[in-house]
């Protein structure tokens, strides 16, 4: 699962990162143009989001969200502890709202509250498709109660077509999410890892679920 952390306090932004990169892909902004820019590629579970920012403050940014009908749970993280504050994140599309200073577990738990109440996670962190289940925790696959050995990124290309079966991904969104915005790769790869995954799904009988979008990318049919 992939998370973007957006904070201009760069040590904050930094122990969020460290704390949650032994469960989630983190990824940072520090402004909120840039902020705005990774949360636009709409390839994250959830997004931590300062209310103050530089460039533009997260009530902004998560106007804009909602206006391109990007519905990633928002986390706003604050200093700014008023009531109308509050009232007024959560009334522009906000799911949780956490005050400076926090502890360490209370943001772990309510970021997993978000992920459960999308849908991304449950209680086991495990995503069921099926007769497929990813256990999160452990990063593996069993398909009808058996064990099925995938490498890595084909566990993650699973995972993001179980958490959006039913919408097409472009070929450009799987790239950002699985291999990220600044890798040295091509987006081809999508299509052999695409490839891969569904020769390892054959046997089963869930290659075909994988559907090609002629020219635009991949459909998880329902």
């Amino acid at each position: 699962m992939r998370i973007l952390v957006v904070e201009d306090n760069i040590t904050l932004l930094y122990s969020i990162k460290e704390l949650l990169s032994s469960s989630f892909t983190v990824d940072v902004a520090s402004d909120g143009e840039e902020g705005l820019f990774l949360a636009l590629q709409n390839i994250y579970d959830a997004i931590i989001l300062d209310v103050m920012l530089p460039g533009m403050d997260g009530f902004q940014i998560i106007q804009e969200l909602r206006k391109e009908n990007i519905k990633t749970p928002v986390l706003f993280l604050t200093a700014k502890d008023a009531l109308e504050d509050r009232v007024r994140g959560l009334d522009y599309g906000a799911d949780d709202y956490l005050v400076k200073p926090f502890q360490a577990p209370e943001l772990e738990a309510r970021l997993r509250a978000l992920l459960r109440r999308s849908g991304s996670l449950t209680t086991k962190q495990t995503l069921c498709y099926k007769g497929i289940e990813l256990h999160g925790r452990e990063k593996e696959i069993t398909i009808d109660g058996q064990p099925v050995k995938l490498t890595l990124k084909q566990y993650d290309l699973l995972e993001f077509f179980i958490q959006n079966k039913g919408s097409i991904l472009t070929k450009e969104q799987i790239f950002d999410r699985i291999w990220g915005i600044d890798s040295d790769t091509s987006v081809g790869v999508v299509e052999v890892f695409t490839h891969h995954l569904r020769k390892k799904l054959e046997p089963y009988g869930y290659d075909k679920d994988i559907q090609t979008v002629r020219g635009i990318g991949y459909m998880l049919g329902d």
